[in-house]
């Protein structure tokens, strides 16, 4: 009887609990300060009415506006979804949404936001790792140096491909998935560590697969911090954490393979981890790679980059328009053979002048985003876009795949899938399209 009477008045005490925290959100809603700005008439970005608590979580994907203003638990969310919406609020305000919001598997997985993606842009650190990985890691000269490795696996992939379509005479079908991923996971393992990384590597990239799904994974915590307790519930947190040790692991047995091999010296042959390592070093980087957390932040960018299987959907979905239109296939062939010259195997140098296929890729890219929602921005002070003032700290959630589609960028054929509407982007006027090719923002 005891037992029965502790557990209603635990329920009680969570039910009251709830119906707090919804009053005294929707008081929030009603404070003078909500009911000043309503009374000076400031305009505001369209925002659908949400519920208490949740905010606009249930609505996602109902409701469409050039620039929409979202509640999603307790954050304020903006979503830009048309070309021309893009520019207004980045061109004006590049420095302003150049921040990246506090995500709770995001922090744990790059040493505390020690990387190239999540660091605050208005940081020191940030500003010196991005120099150093364009001056050392992906400069003009390092790019090249590992060409005979991309050769190579290109090379053997063409190869498995082919073997595995001859051994499958019942069933000559191919899964291009796991063999594209394969081929860019085996590059980025010899790029990065000078070899095929070992068994050790070989068992990492099954973590980095679980790193992927829990960065895409839901926190409750970013967005309803109050209730971050869910998280450890449903086993989150856990996860998370037995996956940040594998990973470390992983980390410090190859950095430490690179010390006791080399010693930390530059050498002829370098590999990508030989060089964070000689920064770490070198006393015009102390600021930035001062730890060896901080090497592993910048390794982490680089693995779930290399190992992502976004890439490996671009080349599928390029593929599968190839084959729905034949006559952009033949011309696309047609100008790899002339490229190649007779020869079996397409080189580096050869593709420069594959200029028709790398339009076909665009637009392969612009019809299907391989990331239709790429790594959400936050505004790190108050901006104006429309007339409309943004308050800082609001996530920046950019719809490429609605803004590949816009018809006032791309036309009313903006469906249609047409290589040919990229030969005009050399026209430095069309902007919404040079900012979709190269990304948006000092990011």
């Amino acid at each position: 009887m005891e037992t029965l009477h502790a557990h209603d008045e635990l329920f009680s005490c969570v039910l009251l609990l709830l119906v707090t925290t919804i009053i005294i959100l929707y008081l929030k809603q009603l404070s003078p300060a909500a009911f000043k700005r309503r009374a000076a008439g400031s305009p505001s970005l369209p925002c659908p009415s949400g519920l208490p608590l949740i905010g606009n979580l249930h609505q996602l994907g109902t409701h469409a506006a050039p620039l929409m203003m979202l509640r999603l638990g307790s954050v304020p969310t903006v979503v830009v979804s048309t070309a021309d919406a893009l520019r207004a609020l980045f061109q004006p305000n590049d420095r302003a949404v150049s921040g990246r919001p506090v995500l709770y598997a995001a922090t744990r997985i790059t040493y505390g936001m020690q990387d190239n993606v999540f660091s605050p842009a208005d940081g020191a650190f940030w500003r010196a790792a991005r120099r150093a990985c364009l001056s050392e890691l992906l400069s003009a000269p390092r790019v090249p140096s590992f060409r005979d490795v991309r050769e190579g696996e290109a090379a053997a992939l063409v190869a498995a491909v082919t073997d595995t379509s001859r051994s499958r005479s019942g069933s000559p079908a191919v899964n291009l998935s796991e063999l594209l991923i394969a081929t860019s996971t085996t590059i980025l393992r010899r790029v990065a560590f000078g070899d095929d990384g070992g068994q050790e590597s070989i068992q990492a990239g099954a973590v980095l697969e679980k790193t992927q799904k829990l960065l895409g994974g839901f926190f409750v915590a970013d967005y309803m911090p109050w209730l971050g307790w869910l998280d450890a519930l449903r086993g989150l947190r856990r996860r998370l954490e037995r996956n940040f040790h594998d990973l470390d692991a992983f980390y410090e047995k190859i950095i430490d393979d690179h010390l006791s091999k080399r010693g930390g010296d530059a050498s002829k042959g370098e590999d990508l981890v030989d060089v964070l390592l000689r920064l770490h070093g070198d006393p015009a980087y102390q600021s930035t790679f001062n730890s060896r957390d901080q090497i592993k932040g910048i390794l982490t960018d680089m693995f779930i980059a290399g190992t992502d299987t976004a890439a490996a959907a671009a080349a599928e979905w390029t593929m599968t328009e190839l084959v729905r239109h034949p006559d952009i296939l033949a011309k696309a062939q047609m100008e790899v053979r002339g490229a190649v010259a007779g020869r079996d195997i397409v080189q580096e140098c050869d593709l420069l002048r594959l200029k028709y296929l790398k339009r076909v890729i665009k637009e392969s890219m612009r019809v299907h985003p391989p990331v239709p929602l790429p790594v959400p921005r936050e505004t790190i002070e108050p901006c104006t876009v429309y007339c409309c003032e943004i308050p800082a700290r609001t996530r920046v959630f950019v719809n490429a795949k609605a803004i590949g589609q816009d018809p006032d960028a791309w036309g009313p054929d903006a469906a249609r899938f047409v290589p040919e509407r990229h030969e005009e982007i050399a026209d430095l006027s069309n902007h919404h399209k040079l900012w979709l090719d190269m990304s948006f923002g000092m990011r």
